[in-house]
């Protein structure tokens, strides 16, 4: 299992990588975190995601989205050529602007907290 997990981390590495080098050096639209938030719930991708793009598993580990280092362009590359089990989303279902408001929103996000941050854990 722990083998799969590294594999699927480096695939969607891989993407990220390929989708940020196509870009160029682009500068990322501002996106609508709201709207991003709405679009995120709408089309249920804290099915796989979280609510809170903690990450988790539905058919296979899904990456934590929040705060992801994740370049616009990579993410979106990701979204439209998916790796693994998440499914492709053309352009008639999530438009680019939809695509930039979803990575407002997930890189509004909070993200992990370290463990010295969790009082339970510090007892």
């Amino acid at each position: 299992m722990f083998k799969f997990r590294v594999l699927a981390a480096a695939a969607f590495g891989a993407a990220a990588v390929l989708g940020a080098a196509s870009a160029g050096a682009q500068d990322a639209p501002a996106g609508d975190a709201a709207h991003g938030r709405m679009v995120f719930l709408k089309e249920a991708c804290f099915t796989c995601h979280g609510r809170v793009g903690e990450g988790g598993a539905y058919n296979t580990p899904a990456p934590v989205l929040a705060q992801t280092a994740l370049p616009l362009e990579g993410f979106k590359a990701q979204i439209r050529n998916p790796v693994n089990d998440m499914p492709a989303y053309s352009d008639a279902v999530l438009s680019d602007k939809d695509i930039a408001d979803i990575y407002a929103f997930v890189k509004s996000l909070p993200g992990p907290r370290s463990a010295k941050d969790i009082p339970i854990l510090n007892n």
